[in-house]
């Protein structure tokens, strides 16, 4: 029987000193040396979004440690983990500062100074992106000899071609806005965004690093998906040589979750991510 597996909370060093807050579910039994699954969340996203605490559950309770955490410009902070308060921190994010942050989690996870170091099997890490995640899971994977598998939900096949906005205007101003359709808040972007993404370009194309990937990769997209096209998933697994893909029927970009979520199981179709993800990594 699932029984809720409360998470351990600390706070591992990002990108430019900034704390991230960690969730680590440890394996519901906790047995020494298991599996570790690391999450990444999506744009405009966040550790505690939606249904991320019962995927976390659910993949303790198969066996699995399951960190969690939030990028360090994500917009939200320590204090305040469920909105986003710290906008100028979400105006100067960028692909280079989320896999700085991931390959940070990844050391933390491996360090024989990591106090729960016993619970972890540095030869069993793998990855696990939602959207946005899944661009920059895909990156790390191809130059992280540690991970040892990946999966990817409703990924992006590319980042850097979406590149919001007139580029022209946006250099002008130095900065854009999205409207976060959730909270309705102006999202800033300021143009050290496009400058960061045309600098790395080679280091950040998921083209050109994807053929890279040499572990097993799983991808998991839904037909009905009005975020990122099926069409994106069908590419990515051309793509990579090892990669095998999963089209789930009518299920949409978050697979039936929202945020906030009140009831204490998943989504149908977000359940059938889960189980077919676990299937993968076992």
């Amino acid at each position: 029987m699932n029984t809720q597996v409360l998470p351990k909370t600390l706070m591992i060093t990002g990108s430019n000193d900034k704390l991230m807050q960690t969730d680590i579910h440890l394996n519901s039994q906790e047995l020494f040396n298991q599996p570790t699954v690391i999450f990444c969340h999506g744009y405009k996203g966040f550790k505690d979004w939606g249904c991320w605490n019962l995927v976390a559950e659910n993949f303790a309770n198969q066996g699995f440690n399951f960190v969690k955490f939030n990028f360090s410009h994500n917009g939200v902070t320590p204090e305040n983990p469920l909105d986003f308060v710290d906008l100028e921190a979400f105006g100067n994010n960028n692909y280079s500062k989320e896999l700085f942050d991931l390959e940070s989690v990844i050391n933390w996870v491996v360090s024989d100074e990591n106090e729960l170091k016993d619970f972890f099997n540095k030869e069993k890490i793998y990855l696990i992106g939602h959207s946005r995640g899944g661009g920059i899971v895909s990156l790390a994977t191809a130059k992280d000899n540690r991970v040892a598998k990946t999966i990817t939900w409703a990924s992006v096949f590319d980042l850097t071609d979406r590149l919001p906005g007139d580029v022209e205007k946006w250099k002008v101003k130095g900065v854009i806005h999205e409207l976060n359709g959730r909270t309705n808040q102006e999202m800033p972007l300021y143009y050290q965004f496009y400058e960061n993404t045309e600098l790395n370009k080679e280091e950040l194309s998921i083209t050109k690093q994807g053929k890279k990937i040499n572990v097993p990769f799983c991808i998991i997209h839904g037909t009905k998906d009005k975020a990122v096209s099926e069409e994106e998933a069908v590419k990515l697994n051309d793509l990579i040589s090892t990669s095998e893909i999963i089209l789930l029927e009518q299920a949409g970009h978050t697979f039936g979750s929202s945020h906030p979520w009140i009831k204490n199981e998943l989504p149908a179709d977000l359940k059938e991510v889960v189980t077919q993800s676990i299937e993968f990594l076992s």
